[in-house]
C-alpha cells in the first residue's frame, strides 16, 4: 500500500510539474509581450516580497507533518485532532498578520523598490497578488500538510492541476481581449483560492477527525525547532531577487525571474520524485523500521540520482538557447546569459543533490540538530550575494547561493548518513563523484556531436532531444556498471508495481 501511495504521489506530481511549465511559460510571455519586461520585473519582485511572509512559518509546517507520521500510523485520531487544530490556530494568525504586512507594503514598497511605476499602480498589484496567499494560510495549509503525512499528496496535486488548467484558460481568454494586467491577476487569484477550500473540504468529509474538542493545553513538541531551517529554505528561495530589487533595475529583475522560470520547473519535476517518498520514510522510521528504511533509501538515492542528473545536465546545455527562442523580439533587456544561465543551473543541481538526505533529515524529526547549519547557510547566502552583487549583478547573487548550498549540502549529508541511516558518508561521496563524471561526460559528448542552430523552438526540441538521449545513454550505462545489482532490483521493483496495479 506504501509503494502504491508513494506511485500516485510521484505520477500525479510529474503531471503537475508539466502543468506548472506550461502555466510558467505562458504568463510571463503575455505579460512580457503585453506589458514589457519592467512590468514582469515588478510582478516577480512583488511576488517575492509578499513570499518573505512566510518567515512567520518558523517552519512550522515540516514540524507539524512529522509530529503527524506517528499517530497516524498508530491511528491515533486525538493525537491528529490536537496537532491539526494547534496547527489551524497558528497558521491563522499568520493570515492575519499577512493582512498587516500587505498594508505595510503598500505604503514602504513604492518608496524602496526601483520602479517608475506611479503608488496606485503598484499597490493594487500588491493587494491583488497577495488575495491567494491569505486564503491559503487562513483555510488550506493545515490540511495539506495533513495529506502529505497521510501519504495523500496526489490529492493536494489533483486539485492543482485543474485550477491550473482554468487559470491558462482564463488568461489566454482575457489575453486576447486586451485586459489589464490587475484584472488578470485578480481572475488568476480568485481561482488560486479554490485550492485551500477543496483540502479543507476534502479531509473534513474523508476523515472522522472532529479538531474542535482538542486538548487546548496540548503543546507540539519542537515547534520552535524547524524556525532556522525555514529561515535558510526562504532565503534560499527569495533572497537574490530582493537584493537584485534594490541593487539593480527592474529588468535585471525581468532576467532573472526568465531563466529561473525554467529552473524552478525542471526543479519543481526533480521534487515530484521527493514529495510523497519522505512521507514513506517517516512512516518507516515511525514504525522502527531501520533495515528497511536503509534498503529502500538507498535504492531511491540511485534512482533519484539517475533522474536528476539527466536533468539538470540536460538543462545546463539547453538554457540559454530556450530563452534567447522564448525572448526573441524583446529588446528591452538582455536576457542572452550563458555564464549566468550556467550558474543558475548548477547553484538548482546542488540543490537536488542534497533533497534526498534533507527529506530524510527532517521526515525522522531532527530540526535541532541541524539548525546551526541552517542559519550558517542563510547568513552566507545574504552576505556574499550582497558582496557581489555590485560588482556583477545577477552574477554575484547566484554565487551567494551557490557557495552557501555547497556548505549546506555536506551537513545534510554527513547528519543523514551518520544518526539516520548509520552508514558511512563515503556511500554518498561516491554516487556524488559519479553523477559529476556523468556530467562531464555528457556535455563534451553533446558539443562533439553534430546539433541544430537554436533559432526555433523545432531546432531546439531536436537539440533536446539529443541532449537527453546522450544523457539517458551515459547514465544508464555508468550506473550499470557501477551498481549493476542495485539497478536491476530498481527494475524488478518497478515490474512488480506495474503488475499489481
Amino acid at each position: 500500500m506504501r509503494s502504491k501511495k508513494a506511485v500516485y504521489n510521484i505520477a500525479t506530481n510529474l503531471l503537475l510539474q508539466v502543468i506548472v511549465l506550461v502555466y510558467g511559460f505562458i504568463v510571463p510571455k503575455i505579460i512580457i509581450s503585453m506589458f514589457g519586461s519592467s512590468i514582469n520585473g515588478l510582478i516577480s519582485s512583488i511576488t517575492q516580497f509578499l513570499a518573505y511572509i512566510a518567515l512567520l512559518e518558523s517552519g512550522f509546517g515540516p514540524v507539524v507533518k512529522s509530529a503527524l507520521y506517528k499517530p497516524i500510523a498508530n491511528k491515533d485520531n486525538k493525537t491528529i485532532a490536537n496537532i491539526l487544530k494547534t496547527s489551524e490556530n497558528f497558521f491563522r494568525k499568520i493570515a492575519y498578520i499577512f493582512l498587516g504586512y500587505i498594508v505595510i507594503l503598500c505604503f514602504i514598497y513604492p518608496v524602496l523598490a526601483n520602479n517608475d511605476f506611479d503608488w496606485f499602480y503598484t499597490t493594487s498589484l500588491i493587494i491583488i497578488i497577495g488575495f491567494s496567499t491569505f486564503a491559503e494560510y487562513f483555510f488550506g495549509m493545515t490540511y495539506r500538510l495533513f495529506l502529505q503525512a497521510e501519504q495523500k499528496t496526489y490529492i493536494i496535486s489533483i486539485i492543482q492541476i485543474i485550477t491550473y488548467l482554468i487559470a491558462i484558460v482564463v488568461i489566454i481568454i482575457l489575453a486576447k481581449i486586451g485586459t489589464n494586467i490587475q484584472i488578470i491577476k485578480l481572475f488568476t487569484g480568485i481561482i488560486f483560492v479554490l485550492r485551500p477550500l477543496c483540502q479543507n473540504l476534502y479531509v473534513k468529509k474523508k476523515y472522522n477527525i472532529t479538531i474542535k474538542r482538542n486538548d487546548k493545553k496540548y503543546n507540539l513538541k519542537q515547534k520552535w525547532d524547524g524556525l532556522a531551517q525555514h529561515i535558510a529554505s526562504v532565503i534560499h528561495e527569495n533572497t537574490d531577487i530582493t537584493i537584485l530589487t534594490f541593487f539593480c533595475s527592474l529588468s535585471e529583475v525581468s532576467v532573472y525571474s526568465v531563466y529561473y522560470l525554467v529552473v524552478k520547473g525542471i526543479k519543481s519535476l526533480i521534487q515530484s520524485f521527493s514529495n510523497g517518498i519522505d512521507s514513506s520514510f517517516g512512516d518507516m522510521i515511525a514504525k522502527k523500521e531501520h533495515d528497511n528504511l536503509k534498503n529502500k533509501f538507498e535504492l531511491y538515492e540511485i534512482l533519484y540520482f539517475f533522474v536528476v542528473t539527466i536533468t539538470c545536465t540536460s538543462t545546463i546545455l539547453l538554457i540559454t538557447p530556450f530563452i534567447s527562442i522564448y525572448t526573441k523580439g524583446v529588446d528591452d533587456a538582455n536576457y542572452i546569459r550563458y555564464a549566468f544561465g550556467y550558474l543558475l543551473v548548477i547553484s538548482e543541481y546542488i540543490w537536488a543533490i542534497r533533497l534526498p538526505y534533507s527529506s530524510i533529515t527532517l521526515a525522522a524529526g531532527h530540526f535541532k540538530e541541524t539548525r546551526k547549519g541552517a542559519w550558517i547557510e542563510a547568513i552566507i547566502n545574504i552576505v556574499i550575494s550582497v558582496a557581489l552583487v555590485w560588482k556583477y549583478g545577477i552574477i554575484g547573487v547566484t554565487i551567494g547561493t551557490i557557495v552557501a548550498m555547497c556548505i549546506r549540502t555536506i551537513e545534510f549529508m554527513y547528519h543523514s548518513n551518520r544518526y539516520i541511516l548509520d552508514r558511512n558518508i563515503f556511500e554518498s561521496l561516491k554516487k556524488i563523484l559519479l553523477i559529476i563524471i556523468e556530467t562531464l561526460i555528457i556535455i563534451i559528448i553533446y558539443n562533439l556531436v553534430p546539433h541544430f542552430n537554436n533559432l526555433t523552438y523545432i531546432n531546439w526540441i531536436l537539440n533536446s532531444i539529443i541532449s537527453v538521449s546522450i544523457s539517458i545513454l551515459m547514465v544508464c550505462i555508468l550506473n550499470f556498471i557501477v551498481y549493476r545489482s542495485k539497478m536491476i532490483m530498481i527494475i524488478n521493483i518497478v515490474k512488480g508495481l506495474r503488475k499489481n496495479r
